[in-house]
């Protein structure tokens, strides 16, 4: 072993000599890029005229890019080249940006989809008009090199847009599953500014009174496809979203209310979840009208995807897997008046695992031994009614009791997993095997990019889920999640978008600590 270190004391002693005489005409040259990324471009601004010198571009003189501004419909701000590309940034995240180059009536020259070089070294980059805009570029400077090109679109929601609105600038982007504020009534057409509403915050949609799709009727539901530009306002750069035709507009199907929403969920009480005596865990949920489950029955499954849970595989039968995949609890008795949570969990009623305080006086539609019994119709007794690591989890409301692989559920939340989709969840197939969505504030049986149908979580763009409860230290457990948000009752739509909060637990904590408070979940019409 002493021979050994020695020889590899010698081997790092030989290496770092040569390392330390290594000549500088041993150093491998390399000559930098022409082009700069839009993301390192932008970077640069600060709000006052730059000057785009060498130095600054840092040895390059141009942008490439795919052009996505339109003039065919007269609904893009005038002379201006917008030029989209991307650049890894670390962590694989693949930064899509925009920038805005005015070259004059030139512009409406190229097509969606053309691929252009543009010299813009000496150009001066400033904002004109509240736009961000590369200036005193000339026509030559442009140059067309292919068309027909694919351009990547990001979705991003309102909440995004508007937290990061200089990130989004002179970028294609798609606003999916809004809502127009107000409601548009039969003759309400495009022309003006709109507000539309995605459940995560609010964007304006502009369309200019001339554009040809101006006079076109309003949809009051759509997946928006469009440029951001800013538009001053008191002094103040605002984003806009403009569509550059009337395709960017893709209307979606009315959503069906749900009489009963997901509010909350108490996944990981403190101690052993494995005693017949010990069902801690519970469902918080909020009738969205009056309810007698007794002549209107609906009911609730969670799945635990634990890898070590039977049957194995992706769910062939869906929500109606069964097994320790998947449980059923019907809600068939009892009332609930509009605009009220109620629970459905273990027979215990305690609101924070042994020795807590009695939950009794809250509004129990259904108290199950899930330990001990099996589920109603499907579902192995589990010690873990909802899943507290691990693989992705989930809970579903479906109208009726009634549940097989076709059913759709009236309002789902899925939750957990190190990644967006982690276990065996969901197989494109053929045929596509999965658990069912529906459209909530997290997920849409359209793809706002393809616009093809997608109605499995894991499929398309249904990959959002909520994080794990946060773990406490006294009592060992994980806190109550709150899924705040405001539900429209008429329309079945989120105006605000649900958004977990962990709620400190303690064996005194009352029923209406999770009832009222910040974070929340509340009723609209």
């Amino acid at each position: 072993m002493k021979k050994t270190l020695i020889n590899i004391c010698v081997i790092a002693t030989t290496v770092a000599a040569i390392v330390g005489c290594k000549r500088d005409t041993d150093y491998v040259q390399s000559i930098p890029s022409p082009f700069i990324s839009n993301f390192d471009l932008k970077k640069s601004f600060k709000e006052t005229d730059l000057t785009l010198t060498g130095d600054l571009l840092k040895g390059a003189n141009s942008i490439k890019g795919v052009v996505v501004s339109d003039y065919a419909s007269g609904n893009s701000p005038s002379g201006l080249l917008i030029v989209q590309n991307s650049r890894m940034v670390g962590n694989g995240i693949d930064s899509v940006r925009g920038v805005a180059v005015n070259i004059g009536a030139d512009a409406a020259k190229y097509a969606l989809g053309d691929s252009v070089h543009i010299k813009i070294e000496g150009a001066v980059m400033k904002r004109v008009d509240g736009i961000l805009q590369i200036t005193g570029v000339p026509t030559s400077a442009v140059n067309r090199v292919a068309s027909g090109k694919v351009i990547k679109v990001p979705v991003v929601n309102a909440s995004q847009l508007l937290a990061s609105p200089k990130a989004y600038e002179s970028t294609l982007i798609t606003l999916s599953n809004t809502v127009v504020e107000p409601e548009p009534g039969p003759s309400e057409t495009f022309a003006g500014d709109k507000i539309v509403n995605d459940g995560f915050g609010k964007v304006t949609l502009h369309t200019e009174a001339n554009a040809v799709f101006a006079n076109e009727k309003l949809p009051p539901s759509a997946n928006f496809t469009g440029v951001v530009y800013f538009k001053q306002q008191s002094g103040v750069a605002v984003p806009q979203l403009w569509i550059r035709r009337l395709d960017d507009s893709f209307e979606l199907p009315l959503i069906k209310p749900s009489a009963v929403i997901i509010t909350g969920y108490l996944p990981d009480p403190p101690g052993t979840d494995a005693s017949s005596t010990a069902q801690y865990e519970y469902i918080q949920l909020m009738a969205t009208k009056d309810i007698d489950f007794g002549q209107t029955p609906y009911s609730v499954v969670t799945t635990n995807n634990a890898g070590a849970n039977t049957p194995a595989g992706f769910p062939t039968n869906g929500w109606a897997t069964g097994g320790l995949r998947t449980y059923k609890i019907n809600l068939s008795s009892g009332t609930v008046r509009k605009g009220q949570f109620f629970y459905v969990g273990g027979t215990t009623k305690r609101i924070w695992g042994a020795n807590s305080t009695l939950m009794t006086n809250a509004n129990w539609i259904a108290a199950i031994n899930y330990v001990s019994l099996a589920g109603a119709g499907f579902g192995d007794g589990t010690a873990n009614l909802l899943a507290n690591s691990g693989n992705v989890a989930g809970i579903a409301v479906f109208e009726g009791t009634n549940v097989t692989v076709s059913s759709v559920p009236l309002d789902v939340m899925m939750y957990g997993g190190s990644t967006a989709v982690s276990g065996s969840v969901y197989s494109p197939g053929p045929p596509e095997v999965g658990y069912r969505i529906t459209n909530t504030d997290y997920y849409t049986t359209i793809n706002p990019s393809t616009r093809q149908t997608q109605n499995f979580y894991g499929g398309g763009s249904n990959v959002n889920r909520l994080g794990f409860q946060i773990t406490q230290a006294n009592p060992t457990g994980g806190s109550f999640v709150r899924l705040g948000g405001v539900y429209d009752a008429t329309s079945g739509r989120w105006r605000t978008g649900r958004a977990l909060s962990n709620f400190t637990m303690a064996l005194t904590t009352q029923v209406a600590d999770l009832e009222t408070g910040a974070g929340v979940t509340t009723l609209e019409n």
